[in-house]
């Protein structure tokens, strides 16, 4: 299914290079979700019917198997968490853009192959989570106090700050080791230049995009875990949040300066995760299996709150500047 939408994607929306309006951005971004809500119609009948043996076993976050209600909201929670947790991603990338001076026709060909590096390496890093999750219960609460100490680190970095792209290892490290030309040369990631093959800065991006998933993953995986061991439904939550990450930075990464409190909302939400993994035990005596809903309730409601005070701050600072220009 995943190859078909890639496939589909590639050979007919996007089979020349150009640089999607905002228009097609919110067009694909939406279409993104719609699959993500289809697909858990699906989550619910292959968990409640337990077909290919799916909801049989036990998940070691609430102690027994998923039924479909519960893994559907499961499938819900880690699918928003792992959305709100890409849109941070998504500023990343586009200072990465910005630096290299991605030229825009070729930008959606980088997130392409970006994405499909970005499942290979997150289905690998899930396989082996839940395997030490399985073995290791303890390991929960290890994941809970790293994303404290990664909200809290968040927090303290402060709302305005972003990464220094100038400063990244692994650009250092690729310029060191390889020829990289000076040009772009069209959709090209490699080249023969002076009887050589060189790198072009088309893939420079791309392994700079790549290298920042992989961090960006080692927050968002233990979010995860936070709401299910189960690897299918840790899995597809991710990937259909992924598959939205393309058409959700050409949506906003010409509005970035609007969700100033974004990045709050992101360190509350891995707060608010990071407590639960800790008080898992306490949450699960005093509320039941069903606390999964309210973690979707909450992280949701975090969400919209950091994206509403945005719009209102941003206003704000705009109705300012027509005063003072009057």
């Amino acid at each position: 299914m995943i190859l078909t939408l890639l496939a589909i994607d590639l050979g007919v929306f996007n089979r020349k290079d150009h640089a999607p309006t905002i228009r097609e951005a919110l067009f694909f971004t939406a279409g993104a979700a719609a699959l993500a809500l289809s697909f858990s119609v699906l989550i619910y009948q292959l968990y409640e019917r337990q077909w290919l043996g799916l909801g049989m076993s036990v998940d070691a976050v609430t102690g027994m198997p998923n039924t479909g209600r519960i893994a559907l909201a499961k499938f819900l929670s880690g699918y928003v968490i792992e959305l709100s947790l890409s849109a941070d991603n998504v500023f990343v990338i586009a200072l990465i853009f910005q630096y290299l001076r991605v030229p825009a026709p070729l930008q959606h060909r980088v997130l392409f192959w970006g994405i499909l590096g970005a499942l290979v390496m997150r289905g690998l890093m899930i396989v082996i989570g839940a395997t030490l999750v399985s073995r290791y219960h303890w390991i929960l609460y290890l994941f809970g106090a790293f994303l404290i100490v990664t909200a809290y680190r968040m927090l303290r970095s402060g709302v305005g700050d972003t990464a220094d792209v100038t400063d990244n290892p692994v650009m250092r490290l690729l310029r060191k080791r390889f020829p990289v030309t000076a040009d772009y040369h069209g959709r090209h990631f490699l080249v023969i230049e002076n009887g050589k093959r060189a790198l072009t800065p088309l893939a420079v991006a791309l392994v700079l995009v790549e290298s920042t998933d992989l961090v960006f993953a080692i927050d968002s995986i233990p979010a995860i875990f936070a709401i299910t061991t189960d690897p299918f439904l840790v899995f597809t939550s991710n990937v259909f949040a992924i598959l939205g990450l393309r058409s959700l930075y050409f949506a906003l990464a010409g509005a970035m300066a609007k969700f100033r409190y974004l990045k709050t909302a992101l360190a509350a939400i891995l707060m608010v995760v990071g407590a639960k993994m800790l008080a898992a035990e306490l949450i699960k005596e005093y509320i039941g299996p069903n606390f999964s809903y309210y973690l979707l309730a909450i992280v949701a409601l975090i969400l919209v709150a950091g994206v509403l005070a945005s719009m209102v701050a941003h206003r704000r600072d705009q109705a300012r500047v027509r005063d003072g220009a009057a």
